[in-house]
């Protein structure tokens, strides 16, 4: 028998929490058990296994970004929303970083397409109609502030900004002013 209380979507925020604590890598079935004072068998009657646990957990995170990302979006339009969106994922990294690290967790395609991350993708590309791109520049640049946004955040949590001046919030302020500077002439194609 199910132990009361205890559902998917608890255990999915339980282990969320347990990675801002320990990181995303140490959660599994066992670490939540002993934080709910149980048997880790009694746990499988809610999640599967590990994997599972981790890819509810990345869905949480995922969800909780794009519902930041659309509050944080809403009425604003080029570098505004370009600022809005990229202080979203860097806000949520700092408060979060074991959440932040579960959504960058691969999921496999069925479970990506019915995820949030389908609607990061929208409101980037939301984002980018601002700046007149059209495809395929604007996948290209939705990779490119994917990679922007991930690269300094995962830099910045790890310490690798923190042992020189200037800090590191006047360096993210000139990164998002060189991105919008990009969006607004985006380079044409050279002929190969």
């Amino acid at each position: 028998m199910a132990r009361v209380g205890l559902t998917p979507e608890r255990l999915a925020r339980a282990g969320a929490e347990l990675a801002d604590e320990v990181g995303f890598d140490q959660v599994t079935v066992s670490a939540l058990a002993r934080r709910f004072d149980v048997k880790a068998a009694s746990l499988y009657a809610h999640v599967r296994s590990s994997q599972d646990l981790r890819t509810r957990i990345a869905l949480l995170a995922l969800e909780e970004l794009a519902d930041r990302a659309a509050d944080a979006l809403a009425g604003r339009a080029g570098k505004d929303a370009l600022t809005a969106l990229a202080d979203v994922y860097r806000d949520y990294a700092r408060e979060h970083p074991g959440r932040y690290a579960a959504a960058q967790l691969r999921l496999d395609p069925e479970t990506a397409a019915a995820s949030a991350g389908v609607r990061h993708a929208q409101m980037t590309r939301a984002l980018l109609r601002g700046y007149d791109l059209t495809e395929p520049d604007q996948t290209h640049a939705v990779r490119l502030l994917g990679s922007v946004f991930h690269g300094y955040v995962s830099l910045e949590l790890a310490g690798g900004f923190s042992h020189s001046a200037p800090d590191s919030q006047q360096s993210w302020t000139r990164v998002l002013d060189a991105l919008d500077a990009l969006l607004r002439n985006w380079p044409t194609p050279t002929a190969p």
